[in-house]
């Protein structure tokens, strides 16, 4: 029987690569629907807490991974040998940018090296990470024949960009359509198949490439636009006009608008870093991505903007900001989540440490910081104690968590600035409340 029939049958083993956002949410899709499954993960805390049948990430529900462990149809490893065993290996690794804003695809490398080491003929490799086109073929595909393997014979390759929103409660990855594209049929067709196993709908695309295309398109539109309304808010600011209004009163035309929210700057994993690949990439065919890079010069910018902001409401109290005691609220780069990837509460705290204000946080869903590639803040969660907010002189709204209870917060505080438009009612508290 061969591996398309072996796929519509449910009777081929998936190993997927990268255990965190995209990853465990995508192998556990598989095991619910009676696939064998192996997660491989070079984090052994992660791989010792799936075995014991918890989860590590909050929106994924333990009950979910230890109802996958019971199924027997899952395992999660550290052994990349095991890759053996698999039939289809789905690649879902962090593909972050370098200090300089330049791809850094160290982990698709790394990995794809570890593939090829024990690549068996008749094994479908998709990669779902966002990156830069050309990846799927022009890095993965050479490294893979290393093995002696032909790429479209006797092994096959595909891209399908992941589309994970962490802690949606409308969208979950199975229920968002998925572009697949590869560089041959047979691929196409294996992987198409696969998916469609488990997900809603699959859009094929004609080549790895588009599809590649395709997962930029969709983050650029999003930054290009965000940057946007951040920059009509720095504007209506100076103006004296509410953003947030103006915004709410646009998005009742039922045609030709749709609504985007400014905020602190850009956080998660897609949103700040895809346009840069897309710029990096168009730079080998000499094209300049202005509009682009000018949309990640006015997001990049709004941290710098809220801390002026800040700056200003405590000179109106009498004080500077060398010297204050700030308190960050929320440390992920969105609400109701633990995930602290590119967040800009991050560069929040650095830049008001730079200009020596003391900094802490409060976060109900990150304890403690851990240290990231680029920072190491070692600190942990303030508890909201209405001593504990006294002593500071400025709460920062960063992330508007839903269990923030604004009206028990507020009247232990003397200033708030507010970068998501959280206190609702804001002006029946006066000059206490900022907008940023």
């Amino acid at each position: 029987m061969n591996l398309l029939d072996r796929i519509q049958r449910h009777d081929v083993k998936v190993g997927v690569v990268g255990l965190g956002y995209v990853g465990l949410p995508l192998v556990l899709g598989f095991v619910s629907e009676g696939f064998d499954s192996l997660g491989f993960d070079i984090d052994p805390r992660k791989i010792s807490s799936l075995n014991e049948g918890k989860s590590y990430i909050r929106h994924i529900q333990t009950e979910a991974v230890a109802e996958a462990l019971n199924s027997r149809h899952f395992e999660a490893t550290t052994d990349f040998s095991r890759l053996k065993e698999v039939d289809c290996i789905l690649v879902c690794v962090p593909t972050p940018l370098s200090k300089y804003r330049e791809p850094d695809i160290s982990y698709i490398v790394n990995t794809t090296e570890n593939i090829a080491k024990y690549l068996q003929a008749g094994q479908l490799v998709v990669l779902e990470s966002s990156t830069f086109l050309g990846t799927t073929e022009e890095v993965m595909r050479p490294i893979l024949e290393r093995s002696g393997l032909k790429c479209h014979r006797d092994f096959f390759l595909a891209f399908s960009p992941e589309r994970e929103d962490p802690n949606n409660a409308k969208y979950s990855t199975r229920s968002i359509p998925k572009v697949v594209g590869a560089n041959d049929p047979k691929s196409l067709e294996l992987a198409k198949t696969l998916y469609d196993q488990i997900i809603v709908k699959t859009v094929p695309v004609s080549s790895s490439q588009a599809a590649e295309a395709t997962k930029l398109l969709e983050n650029i539109f999003r930054s290009v636009n965000i940057a946007l309304v951040n920059e009509i808010k720095m504007i209506l600011d100076r103006m004296d006009i509410d953003v947030w209004e103006v915004i709410q009163a646009a998005a009742t035309k039922p045609f030709g608008f749709m609504p985007f929210y400014p905020g602190p700057g850009l956080g998660g994993h897609c949103i700040p870093i895809d346009p840069f690949y897309l710029t990096w990439k168009a730079r080998e065919f000499e094209i300049n991505t202005k509009f682009i890079e000018l949309a990640g010069e006015v997001n990049t910018f709004m941290p710098y903007f809220v801390v002026s902001k800040l700056t200003d409401g405590l000179n109106n109290h009498q004080k500077s900001l060398k010297g204050s005691k700030i308190l960050i609220m929320g440390m992920s780069y969105k609400k109701d989540i633990d995930d602290l990837r590119e967040s800009p509460s991050l560069k929040l705290m650095e830049i008001l440490e730079s200009k020596g204000a003391h900094v802490d946080y409060n976060d109900p869903y990150i304890p403690s910081l851990p240290e990231t590639r680029r920072y190491k803040f070692q600190r942990t969660s303030v508890a909201l104690t209405p001593e504990n907010l006294r002593k500071y002189d400025a709460l920062l709204i960063s992330t508007n968590h839903s269990c923030y209870n604004w009206e028990e917060i507020l009247p232990e505080v003397s200033l708030v600035v507010d970068t998501r438009n959280s206190v609702k009612n804001a002006e029946k508290f006066g000059d206490k409340i900022i907008k940023a």
